[in-house]
C-alpha cells in the first residue's frame, strides 16, 4: 500500500524484499528461487509460445535442406530446435532430417540449443560463449572466419527476426535465410501482467527482473494499453531494474530505462541472489518511487 507521501510501506511483517518477475514458462521455478533466497515474488507471465498456424516456411527450410542448399545452419534457441525438428518429421522420417543435419556446418547460440542437439546427436561445429548475445555470435563468426563469400546461411529464429544478425552475417558475404519455428504473443489471461503495471505505477516492488527481450516488449505493450506507459517508464527509471543479460540489457535501454544490475551469469539464480545481494547493500530500502 501507499502512504499519504507516496512511499512504499511493507505489508509483509519480516520485512522482505519484494520483487516482481515477469516470467512465463518457467514461472514457478522463479517464484521457488525468490522464496528460498528469502524475498517475497510476484510472478506476472508475460507471454507465451505460439507456434505458427502456416508452418510452410518450415517446410520450405526442410526441402531446401534435404536438397542441400545450406552451408551452416545456425539454431538460436533449444524450444525452437525442438519444435523445428517435430514439425519437419510430420513431413521427412528422422533418418532424413538427421543425415541432411550431418551435411552442413552447425552453429548453436547458447547451451539451450546445444542441449537439444547433442541428444539428437547432431555434430556442433561451432558453440557461441557466454552471454550469448547475437554480437558474440558475429564476433565468433570473425574470430573462425566462418563466413566466406557466397556462404548460405539458415538462422533458426525465436520470436523476432534479428535484423541487425542478419545485416552483419550479409556485410560479410553471406547469403541469409531465416526460418521461423514459433512467435511469442501474450499470455490469455492479462490481469496478472496489468496488475504488475500497477504495481509498478504504484511503486509496489523493490527490483523487478526481466529475462528475456520480449518481456520488456509485452510489459509496455500492456502498459500502452492501458494508458500507463508514461508513468510505468518514469517508475522504472527510478527504481531497481536488473536484466538477466546483454540482449534483454539492449532492449531495456532502446526503452531508455537504466540496468541496475546484469548479473555475472545471464541464469535466473544469479540473477535473483545478486538483486538480493544489491538491494541489501545498499543499506536502504530500493523502491519504485524513490
Amino acid at each position: 500500500m501507499t502512504t499519504d507521501e507516496g512511499s512504499f510501506v511493507r505489508e509483509d511483517a519480516v520485512g522482505k524484499y519484494v520483487l516482481l518477475s515477469l516470467e512465463s514458462r518457467r514461472c514457478a521455478e522463479m517464484g521457488s528461487l525468490i522464496e528460498r533466497m528469502g524475498a517475497v515474488g510476484v510472478i506476472a507471465p508475460s507471454m507465451q509460445e505460439v507456434p505458427l498456424e502456416e508452418n510452410e516456411g518450415v517446410f520450405a527450410f526442410g526441402e531446401r535442406l534435404m536438397a542441400g542448399d545450406f552451408d551452416l545452419v545456425i539454431f538460436m534457441t533449444g524450444v525452437g530446435a525442438t519444435a523445428l525438428r517435430e514439425l519437419l518429421e510430420t513431413r521427412w522420417s528422422s533418418e532424413e532430417f538427421l543425415s541432411s543435419m550431418e551435411k552442413v556446418s552447425v552453429l548453436v547460440r547458447g547451451p539451450k540449443p546445444a542441449s537439444v542437439l547433442s541428444k539428437w546427436g547432431t555434430r556442433i561445429d561451432y558453440r557461441v560463449p557466454e552471454p550469448n548475445t547475437w554480437r558474440d555470435l558475429v564476433a565468433l563468426v570473425d574470430r573462425e572466419s566462418i563466413i566466406k563469400e557466397g556462404l548460405r546461411v539458415c538462422v533458426q529464429e525465436y520470436g523476432k527476426p534479428s535484423a541487425e544478425l542478419y545485416r552483419e552475417l550479409e556485410a560479410r558475404g553471406a547469403v541469409v535465410s531465416a526460418v521461423m519455428v514459433y512467435q511469442w504473443a501474450l499470455p490469455d489471461d492479462l490481469e496478472p501482467l496489468k496488475s504488475a503495471v500497477t504495481g509498478i505505477c504504484e511503486g509496489k516492488y523493490d527490483a523487478t527482473l526481466f529475462t528475456s527481450a520480449q518481456q520488456v516488449h509485452h510489459l509496455v505493450e500492456v502498459a500502452d494499453q492501458m494508458g500507463l506507459r508514461g508513468t510505468m517508464i518514469d517508475r522504472l527509471k527510478s527504481g531497481f531494474v536488473a536484466s538477466i543479460g546483454p540482449t534483454c540489457s539492449e532492449t531495456l535501454r532502446e526503452y531508455g530505462l537504466p540496468i541496475s544490475l546484469e548479473p555475472a551469469h545471464p541464469k535466473m539464480g544469479p540473477l535473483v541472489k545478486e538483486t538480493i545481494e544489491a538491494l541489501r547493500g545498499l543499506g536502504r530500502e530500493v523502491l519504485m518511487n524513490s
